[in-house]
């Protein structure tokens, strides 16, 4: 991963983003990292691999007995009412 100071990326915001194209790019400032640039491409992907496993996770949870939304509502509902 190439590494860009903030005052490179701001001075030479040309490269960064056609290097970001290629490979994740690491913004530091004061020699600590601060930020990643990735390409559009590489963030979709990583959006989607997140969907997926936000949604394999609300499978699993499901599939183990947890309540869904509606469901969630009607018992606290219920719940509430009963006092």
């Amino acid at each position: 991963m190439r590494k860009f100071s903030a005052k490179e990326a701001k001075d030479h915001f040309g490269e960064l983003i056609d290097t970001a194209q290629k490979e994740p790019v690491e913004i530091q400032k004061k020699g600590r990292p601060v930020a990643v640039i990735v390409s559009l491409d590489e963030f979709k992907r990583l959006e989607a691999l997140e969907e997926t496993y936000w949604a394999n996770e609300a499978k699993k949870a499901m599939n183990e007995g947890m309540l869904g939304q509606k469901e969630s509502e009607n018992f606290l509902a219920n719940l509430l009412n009963s006092k």
